[in-house]
């Protein structure tokens, strides 16, 4: 069977390696968007998730000539109404100078999302991981699927692991935060682990 070249529209290394460590054995070779150089970012005005998923993935297919895979993930905490939402990754962006790192960048994120849930009982921090996949090619959207994880938010940051709101997000039924876990066992449950598992089966067909 002949290899596809992918394009992933993320320059997010955690998001890379989880996605790539999936989807190995399928017979395609994913490329990160740095191969492709300083290519300029879309603007993510969707107000969901599955639209600037969609989005990007037409941008970058039609940028490189390629297939490309792109992601739009985040968290949706009950009680802020959904928030950060689709806003997930630039929540404390007017705490971060320009061109922080994305290490920075999480923990603003994540000190910002403590304070707004100052007070909130532990019962009622439910919250959930959510991701959207889509996969463009030729013009047209190829492949679209999701999937969620449920859990709490901590009340403090544990563990060293994963990236993003993982160090906040508690799994009861394990008794650990994301940011806790092997990076295996947590492809196993998380939301961007469960929608790339479903989407490497919707592509294995597609490329067969």
């Amino acid at each position: 069977m002949q290899v596809r070249s992918v394009v992933l529209a993320t320059r997010n290394p955690g998001k890379q390696r989880e996605i790539r460590a999936i989807l190995g054995d399928l017979p395609i070779e994913i490329q990160g968007l740095d191969a492709w150089g300083s290519l300029a970012s879309p603007e993510e005005t969707g107000a969901t998730f599955a639209a600037n998923a969609a989005a990007k993935a037409l941008y970058y297919a039609a940028a490189t000539g390629q297939w490309c895979l792109a992601e739009d993930s985040g968290l949706e905490v009950d009680a802020l109404g959904g928030s950060p939402g689709v806003r997930s990754a630039r929540y404390a962006a007017d705490r971060c100078p320009s061109g922080a790192d994305r290490g920075a960048v999480d923990e603003a994120n994540n000190a910002k999302l403590l304070e707004a849930l100052a007070g909130v009982p532990q019962p009622q921090r439910t919250a959930r991981f959510v991701c959207h996949l889509a996969l463009a090619g030729e013009g047209r959207i190829l492949i679209q699927t999701f999937d969620t994880v449920e859990g709490l938010i901590a009340a403090s940051p544990r563990g060293r692991g994963g990236f993003g709101y993982d160090p906040l997000f508690w799994l009861p039924a394990l008794g650990r935060t994301t940011a806790e876990l092997p990076a295996q066992r947590k492809n196993a449950l998380s939301h961007r682990g469960k929608a790339v598992r479903h989407f490497g089966r919707l592509l294995a067909g597609l490329l067969a």
